[in-house]
């Protein structure tokens, strides 16, 4: 199908990154294979090397059992391809990235890597915890309680499920700080906001343990703690990893807060402009109304104070002067109407 020139880009492209898929897998199963054949001949000593912390804790006449046929061969088997893959983790992870990285952007090279390894190494971490320091702990609690009277003898295939499952637990649970500066480098929260909820992480952290350990308090405790610890320096180490984009948040939330705080003083001089419009406006009414009133009282005193004799024959004079230029001015136009119609 690919070498059909006819076929589009798109399925060209999609079908060359399975092929790529395939290859990068075939070299995971190829190098996985290699590691487990060089351990199979040590199968047995590999298994006596996981249990040697429980036997150390057994009684003088307590021994390891094997209740089924099979398990003698089948127990070692399962461990040394289980072992296989943990030794084989550098090559898958280098495939792993070699895989993605060319759909990368160059910071985001910089950053997967160094997690990519990171996390590889709290992974086999989280397993040295469990086994050098959990599992003498809990074995010796455990044996402890026994009952008098009973032999404390385990099946090999029931203690390396058990053991496996403690290593699968711790070793995701020390993945706590690569979650952690995930989810701020990817912006879905921030330090601040992380440190803010510890009480629920706490509480989070026992209930986690709770449910990946067996139901004892000594096992759920050594898992908690070292749980919270890492969220703790996964906290510290994620300040380091902040978007950009956050920290131009922050500035134009402080300018925002800044706004806020001088809006406050912007609302009360505007307030203050209305009131001294307000006072204008009435000084400015009052003004007119002092005018209005005292145009009236000069008119009225004007209306009520009597003439002098002066002013009454000159008021009589101006009428009788009136009189005579209306007089004049209908004589004239009587005098015109006739020279019209001469005309």
């Amino acid at each position: 199908m690919t070498n059909n020139p006819k076929a589009p880009a798109d399925e060209q492209t999609f079908v060359s990154h399975l092929i790529e898929l395939r290859d990068r897998l075939i070299r995971i199963l190829v190098a996985v294979l290699i590691v487990f054949l060089c351990m199979f001949p040590f199968a047995n000593e590999l298994y006596t090397l996981l249990a040697e912390p429980l036997l150390r804790h057994l009684p003088e006449n307590s021994t390891m059992i094997a209740t089924e046929v099979a398990s003698p061969f089948l127990t070692p088997f399962k461990l040394t391809l289980v072992l296989a893959f943990f030794v084989a983790i550098p090559v898958v992870l280098y495939q792993v990235w070699s895989f993605v990285a060319p759909g990368l952007y160059h910071d985001e090279r910089k950053l997967v890597l160094p997690l990519v390894v990171s996390s590889a190494l709290l992974f086999y971490g989280g397993m040295a915890f469990a086994y050098y320091v959990v599992f003498p702990l809990v074995f010796n609690f455990m044996i402890g309680i026994a009952p008098e009277g009973v032999a404390v003898m385990t099946d090999i295939a029931r203690y390396l499920d058990f053991v496996l499952k403690m290593f699968f637990a711790f070793g995701v649970a020390f993945e706590v700080p690569i979650a952690t500066i995930l989810l701020v480098w990817t912006g879905a929260t921030t330090p601040k906001k992380l440190a803010s909820k510890r009480a629920y992480v706490v509480v989070g952290a026992f209930v986690v343990a709770m449910l990946l350990t067996p139901p004892d308090i000594i096992s759920q405790t050594l898992l908690a703690i070292p749980m919270l610890i890492l969220f703790e320096l996964g906290i510290i180490f994620s300040k380091f990893f902040v978007p950009k984009d956050d920290n131009n948040d922050k500035d134009n939330d402080i300018d925002d807060d800044n706004t806020e705080t001088d809006q406050p003083a912007t609302q009360a001089d505007d307030d203050n402009n209305a009131t001294n419009d307000i006072t204008n406006n009435d000084t400015n009414h009052s003004s007119i109304e002092d005018d209005y009133y005292d145009e009236n009282e000069h008119l009225a005193e004007s209306d009520h104070e009597p003439m002098s004799e002066e002013e009454m024959d000159a008021e009589l004079d101006r009428i009788e002067q009136d009189e005579k230029d209306a007089a004049n001015q209908a004589k004239n136009n009587s005098n015109d109407k006739p020279a019209k119609k001469d005309t």
